[in-house]
């Protein structure tokens, strides 16, 4: 049982705040109704609230979408709702999912909506899952709502999981490169500096020397500024990155970046068709559609251009139209979605076009990563390469002048 903060106001018309003990929102107002008090605003209690987030936003996608496709089987194995419910939170391994499938069952048992009490824990279930279950609760086709999302579920980590999985090794060189440069500056180049101070005295190191002694000087001098700067940029990009502003350059610098910016845009087209294709599938109106299938971008400048598109689309006109004006959409995807518009089978068009970009978003990772790789140790070579000049040339200079 829950506590609940209340703001209600009596029959005489006074405002009443207060803390009532119910099992769900839906009890909680029954409980006001029945004191003859008008709820204003009714949220958990902080402490409460503090737990669900300790709880919620813990669960790994590939685990739900496991959970989605066990409870779409067993609706169509002819189990009830609340029964199958009850079974997959005694199953769960996990904590959190356990806690979480244990209240929306709780909350199904006392009369509310299975979308709705999906609802309550919004960093758990999305948008685009609460919606498409919605449709199928009203449409009778729950079951199949629940395999589609735990196969989208699926496909959207797979596709994680390659990209993760291809920016591992160049991730790999610049961290052990990084470690190997601070090393050598740090204790391998002070060893040559006993050798220059005559050189240094007389005014005849070559610069490059004397650069790369000042940087090694430096680092061992103030050392323990590295991570200083380093967590304090860190801590204020963090906090840059959380604000709508910072969110939104980050996101503009991402699509604009050379080689990543369009494995960046093919990604995100290929995650808002995939996710509108599947809600329109599901009977989800498109303006809900839209609004819901934006945020499955990843990217808030293409989610404001959809956005855009949207309130363009509740006047009536076509969808391509918009998301051309945008210049955010490649033409050739733009002329798909206008013939789906025309032929009356957008979702269909939709998925096919995910599919098309998650195959292009692929081939165009392998690209990048293939040419990334060379990048990182050429340069991790014109550095190494740099290091043995200026530690060769007061050498050689010695040398020619014995």
């Amino acid at each position: 049982m829950a506590e609940y903060n209340y703001v209600a106001r009596d029959l005489a018309g006074g405002q009443v705040a207060g803390t009532v003990s119910a099992n769900s929102e839906r009890d909680a107002l029954q409980q006001l109704s029945s004191k003859s008090l008008f709820p204003v605003s009714l949220k958990l209690a902080e402490s409460v609230q503090a737990t669900k987030a300790r709880l919620e936003g813990r669960v790994p996608q590939q685990t739900l979408a496991l959970a989605y496709s066990q409870l779409a089987d067993l609706l169509r194995s002819g189990v009830p709702l609340l029964r199958a419910l009850d079974l997959l939170a005694r199953q769960a391994r996990q904590a959190s999912l356990k806690a979480v499938l244990e209240e929306v069952r709780g909350e199904v048992a006392d009369g509310s909506r299975f979308a709705a009490a999906l609802a309550q824990h919004p960093r758990i279930f999305s948008d685009l899952t609460v919606s498409m279950i919605r449709a199928g609760e009203e449409g009778s086709f729950l079951e199949d709502s629940l395999q589609r999302i735990a196969d989208f579920a699926e496909l959207q980590e797979e596709l994680r999981g390659r990209v993760l999985g291809a920016m591992a090794y160049p991730a790999f060189l610049l961290v052990v490169g990084s470690i190997i440069l601070v090393v050598m500056l740090v204790y391998f180049v002070p060893q040559f500096e006993p050798l220059f101070a005559e050189m240094s005295n007389n005014g005849q190191l070559p610069t490059a020397t004397i650069v790369l002694m000042s940087v090694s000087n430096t680092l061992q001098s103030y050392w323990w500024l590295l991570p200083m700067v380093l967590g304090g940029a860190g801590y204020f990009a963090r906090n840059w990155i959380a604000t709508p502003a910072g969110q939104k350059q980050l996101d503009q610098l991402w699509l604009k970046t050379w080689g990543v910016g369009n494995v960046v845009r093919s990604l995100a087209i290929a995650r808002f068709c995939r996710a509108l294709g599947t809600l329109l599938k599901n009977g989800v109106p498109l303006l809900t559609s839209l609004r819901i299938a934006k945020d499955a971008t990843g990217n808030r400048v293409l989610g404001e251009a959809i956005l855009a598109a949207s309130e363009t689309v509740s006047t009536g006109q076509s969808l391509a139209k918009p998301l051309r004006d945008s210049g955010q959409f490649p033409e050739e995807i733009l002329e798909m979605v206008a013939v789906g518009e025309e032929a009356n089978n957008l979702e269909q068009v939709l998925i096919q076009v995910a599919e098309r970009m998650e195959r292009q978003t692929n081939r165009q990772l392998d690209l990048v990563v293939r040419l990334l790789e060379p990048m990182l140790l050429l340069a991790m070579a014109s550095i190494i390469m740099f290091l043995v000049i200026a530690l060769m040339l007061p050498i050689m200079q010695s040398s020619s002048v014995a």
